[in-house]
């Protein structure tokens, strides 16, 4: 049972919305700034699960979370697929040519950057949170200084909303994971996506004979990520995503590819949040 979840950001963040809408019983959250310390919150016990971004349609793969889920020997349960429309927002009664600075976390500013090519007067800061920043503007009432975050952040901090949807694509959605300790609780029989890791040999055709491997077992190939192995340069860890139709199709792969490739480890087991 999971009654107490981390998440990277303050209430009204998208991590925070994911929460909502992921579980099936209200659960406690607990803030974190950064992913290192909600991370640290699951391994020190202090949550029963986190929940981290992974990748988004527009910006790519979150890499460092993947070296994060990895180095501490954490496990994917669950996924969950969240349209992340992003607002601009400030205190009531200005217009965006009163703004002149606008705060954000570094991936929300990015899928953003096409829209304020129109205001060059604005200039774009990194900052933490997209919802921290929301409140930070509420409590100390700064004028001038506008946040872009999702339109709830913007109900719960009094703040007007000056433009809706300002994502440079408009279909924009963002994958997120749920984390624990141990692995997947889901019988067998519900089980139809897995996330692997492992390095393949460092010769013409391997990663391809690994990928045929999975084709002849019947594996959908949803994600490829690659890592370098810090200790080996030029050596690369690979990271997968793989669908299937029955446990047992993952299963035979499994046992091949752990001949086949060099420490292949099973990150997670669950259920395929995009059917």
């Amino acid at each position: 049972m999971i009654h107490t979840v981390a998440i990277q950001g303050i209430k009204g963040s998208f991590h925070h919305i994911v929460s909502q809408q992921f579980f099936e019983k209200p659960v406690d959250v607990i803030e974190c700034l950064t992913f290192d310390r909600v991370v640290e919150s699951l391994i020190s016990k202090e949550s029963d699960a986190v929940i981290m971004a992974l990748e988004n349609s527009i910006a790519g793969s979150i890499i460092p979370n993947y070296a994060l889920i990895d180095n501490h020997n954490l496990h994917i349960v669950g996924e969950h697929y969240l349209d992340i429309q992003h607002c601009l927002m400030a205190l009531p009664n200005q217009t965006i040519e009163d703004i002149q600075e606008v705060y954000s976390h570094p991936m929300a500013l990015l899928q953003c950057k096409e829209f304020f090519k129109d205001y060059p007067h604005i200039k774009l800061v990194e900052d933490k949170d997209t919802a921290e920043v929301a409140e930070r503007i509420h409590n100390n009432q700064l004028k001038h200084i506008g946040a872009i975050a999702s339109a709830y952040a913007a109900e719960i901090f009094e703040l007007d909303i000056l433009a809706h949807s300002i994502q440079s694509i408009k279909h924009n959605e963002t994958r997120f994971v749920v984390v624990k300790r141990t692995n997947s609780e889901y019988p067998e029989a519900e089980i139809n996506k897995a996330s692997l890791k492992f390095v393949a040999d460092h010769k013409r055709g391997s990663l391809a004979t690994v990928l045929n491997v999975m084709s002849d077992c019947k594996l959908n190939l949803t994600k490829i990520q690659s890592l370098p192995i810090i200790e080996t340069p030029w050596k690369y860890a690979f990271f997968v995503d793989v669908t299937f139709e029955t446990y047992q199709d993952f299963a035979k792969a499994k046992s091949i590819l752990n001949i086949m490739t060099q420490g292949l480890k099973i990150l997670g087991e669950y259920k395929n949040a995009k059917l």
